[in-house]
Formats: structure tokens, sequence, C-alpha cells
């Protein structure tokens, strides 16, 4: 994605509406030429080896894979070489949108703060080294009073020290949370943090669980996006109750994703909407036959939007 400047940024969309798009009307989707960039967060895969997670996921045929840190970690851990992991990644074609992730990346007192960003520098170098573009960053400790504009200041903080590993740190809000957890909180803490690297990490999961409109997309220019994570949800539980682990595959339940995915369009996203599930009994069976059902998933959600193909 191409930098903006703020103001660019805001007269693209920003917190201003996209341009023909009014309350409770869906913007107009722009011709359907073209394609989604589509990958899976390994999450999906939770129980297989990075090597079948990386292979399962080229195979199905997406072009791009979220890495989670805890597996880079583990693979080093195993006498192994995050180098040999770029190599496989790039054998098989996959980009690496973005790594999962960091947490506790805001802590309130200085001296705290210090010590985590100490903390993060080996988690950045290690997400540099398989050639990831961003890392997701949960804005905590969880907090119901944060502030947006002290948060602000602490993300550019974290930008600037994501840039000394040539990585752009992402804000991913989470729905359960008490402190930022709506897709209005991400936006105004990329928008006051001044940045033309400004991103946010949106999941169709925790926009509906956290209690934000799937209308409110239509508002944003797609530049503010890293990466999209998609799934459904359930009838039941109640939206206020639902866990992780309740996310089904694309299609299967009650989120307005056709629309999602042409009001995403209309707004210049491009993708990569990146199929994120905590699935139990999916990591039960086989990877490649779960990385398969996700690309079918995406297809017919794809082709049931009218915008894009996959």
């Amino acid at each position: 994605m191409s930098s903006l400047t703020r103001r660019e940024w805001i007269g693209a969309g920003g917190f201003g509406a996209v341009a023909a798009a009014l309350p409770g009307r869906a913007a107009e989707p722009a011709p359907a030429a073209g394609k989604w960039r589509l990958g899976i967060n390994t999450s999906t895969l939770r129980n297989a080896s990075l090597e079948d997670k990386i292979k399962a996921t080229a195979k199905a045929g997406f072009d791009s894979i979220e890495l989670w840190s805890g597996d880079l970690s583990r693979h080093e851990k195993d006498g192994k070489s995050l180098d040999d992991v770029k190599k496989l990644l790039a054998d098989c074609g996959l980009a690496v949108p973005n790594v999962i992730g960091i947490w506790n990346s805001m802590p309130a007192d200085e001296e705290e703060k210090a010590r985590r960003y100490e903390q993060l520098k080996p988690q950045l170098a290690q997400a540099a080294k398989v050639g990831a573009k961003h890392i997701a960053a949960v804005p905590g400790p969880d907090r119901p009073d944060i502030d947006v504009r002290w948060a602000a200041k602490r993300y550019r903080e974290l930008l600037a020290l994501g840039k000394e590993f040539g990585i752009t740190v992402a804000i991913e809000f989470l729905g359960p949370i008490k402190g930022v957890h709506t897709l209005g909180q991400a936006a105004a803490i990329a928008i006051e943090a001044d940045s033309p690297e400004a991103r946010i990490v949106p999941d169709s999961f925790h926009l509906y669980r956290g209690g934000s409109s799937f209308v409110g997309v239509r508002y944003l220019a797609g530049a503010i996006y890293a990466v999209w994570h998609i799934n459904d949800v359930p009838k039941e539980p109640e939206q206020f109750q639902l866990r992780d682990g309740d996310r089904i595959l694309p299609g299967d339940g009650i989120l307005p994703l056709p629309q999602l995915l042409k009001d995403l369009w209309a707004s210049g996203f491009r993708g990569p909407l990146s199929v994120e599930l905590f699935n139990q009994e999916l990591w039960r069976k086989d990877p490649f036959e779960v990385a398969r059902l996700c690309m079918e998933r995406m297809k017919a959600l794809i082709a049931k939007s009218g915008v894009g193909d996959a």
C-alpha cells in the first residue's frame, strides 16, 4: 500500500464519509475487475507444524500467510533457522503481510514502557527475518479508561521502534476487552498518530463481538488496513458472550460478509483477506484439508459479494 499524508488519507476516507457513502446506504462498489489477495492466519491450522502450515496454505492456492511469533520462537528453540522459513515461504510463493503479535504494547508507566520496548526488539527482528510487512499490536494492558490521544502517542513510538527493523506495527482491536475494542477506537488511534504508516488490523469476529457496526467500514479509506481477518459466527451464543473458539468458516454464520467485501472493495482495499479461526474441530483435521476448505469458502463468499475474483 502506498503511503498517504494525513490530510490525503482523511480526504480519501478517514473518519469522513467515503464519497457516495451515506448513513444507512451501502457504498457503491467499484468495478469488480481485479483479484483479492487471500491468506490464512496460522491460528486456523494451530496443531500442524510450521512447515505444514506454510505448505498447506500454498497448496490451497492462497498467496499470503499470517504467522505467529510463538511458532517462530519454537522453531528457533528447536535449533532451526528462520532463514529456512523465509526460503520455504519464497519457494511456496507466499507473502507474510502480518505477524501475530504484540501484547501489552502500551504500558502506562514510563519505566515499564522502556522495559517493554526492549523486550519487543527480538520479536520485531524475528518478524523481519521472515520478510513480514506488519506486526499486530494490541493496545494493552487492558483498561477501560484508555485515552485515544495518549494511545496515539504510544502508537507513534511503536511505529518508530518497528521502523528500526523494517516492520510496520499495526493496531489490532479485540472485541471482548474493556479498552480498545471497536473499529472506531482503533481507527481514531491510527488517525491521531499522524503517520502515513499507521495501519489497523480489523477482524469480522471482533467487529461484531465488540459491538461495532459493519456500516462503519464505509467511512474508512482502504489504505488504513494492514490486513482483514475474515471469519463468521453462529446464532448462538449471544453476541456479547462469543469466544474465539466460536468462530466458524466464512459463509456458515450470520455475519454480513458479502456486504463487508463490497464495502471494502469500494474503499480501495484489495486484501489480504485472511481467514482466522480458533476452531478445535478444524484443528483435529488434516491441515491441507482445512486450508482447502478455507479457500473453497472464500471463493464462494467472493462470488456472492459480486466484487473481485479469488
